[in-house]
């Protein structure tokens, strides 16, 4: 499992993930317990008086299999958001040959690690163009660190609500050992929660090399020490939501938190 250091990211991996995973950035370590810092709950922070905001800025967290995508997408049909995630946009940046791109290409290329602040620019530089400005903006799975999180701050970008989705590990493992691909369709099938419709598509799914129980908890303890380490600088804008329920539930939370805020 490759490992990251705050200051900087590993997107090798990462280019080669298809789009239904969270871009793999840094491995790092997690106990089993975490503690996060003291947050508001959702009953408090939809029940609160929240002025009015136009054009969200809003920021989502969650671990791998946590639905994450589906919720961004969800989110984004609704309200209309411009949808940024960190990983989608190097490769974008990369394929466009644009500065940033050409700058994280030759770090790539020499397979060394490219440099938070070149990642934290192309985000920096998505956020400032016009569309993001008008329509407002949910960030993907960024920032992964205290350090990336306080980069941004300085460049003047805060969200107005940071949603975290919270999800039991052993659901999320079990989510993930069971997830297969068929590489005909490029469909994603679950064993359990969303069976192939027939044995010949059966016979043929696939299983992504990381997908394991023990590479998956290991993917886990990464995403949830860069996420306690970030969560103190947002503590007072968190909304933590229950991410084992169905999707439509899961929506409805986030759906009455944003609501206060549109």
């Amino acid at each position: 499992m490759a490992s990251t250091s705050s200051s900087s990211l590993n997107f090798n991996s990462l280019l080669s993930s298809s789009n239904h995973h969270s871009p793999s950035f840094a491995h790092q370590t997690l106990t089993p317990h975490l503690h996060f810092p003291r947050t508001p709950s959702f009953k408090h922070l939809v029940n609160c008086s929240v002025k009015k905001i136009e054009n969200m800025k809003i920021m989502i967290s969650g671990a791998p299999a946590s639905g994450k995508g589906t919720q961004c997408e969800l989110i984004t049909k609704k309200y209309g958001l411009v949808h940024i995630a960190a990983g989608d946009l190097l490769r974008a940046e990369i394929a466009e040959g644009t500065e940033n791109g050409k700058r994280a290409k030759e770090y790539m290329e020499k397979g060394d690690l490219v440099p938070n602040e070149i990642v934290v620019m192309m985000v920096k530089d998505r956020l400032s163009q016009p569309d993001s400005v008008e329509k407002g903006w949910l960030l993907d799975g960024f920032p992964r660190s205290s350090s990336q999180a306080t980069a941004l701050q300085e460049f003047g970008f805060k969200p107005d609500l940071f949603i975290l989705l919270d999800v039991p590990q052993d659901i999320l493992v079990d989510r993930v050992v069971g997830r297969r691909l068929d590489p005909v369709s490029g469909k994603i099938y679950h064993l359990k929660y969303s069976p192939p419709e027939s044995e010949e598509i059966a016979a043929r799914l696939t299983q992504r090399f990381d997908d394991t129980e023990e590479k998956v908890k290991l993917r886990l303890e990464t995403h949830n020490q860069n996420v306690e380490s970030v969560l103190s600088l947002y503590q007072d804008i968190i909304v933590k939501v229950d991410g084992s329920a169905d999707k439509d539930d899961v929506f409805a939370q986030i759906d009455k938190a944003l609501a206060k805020l549109s």
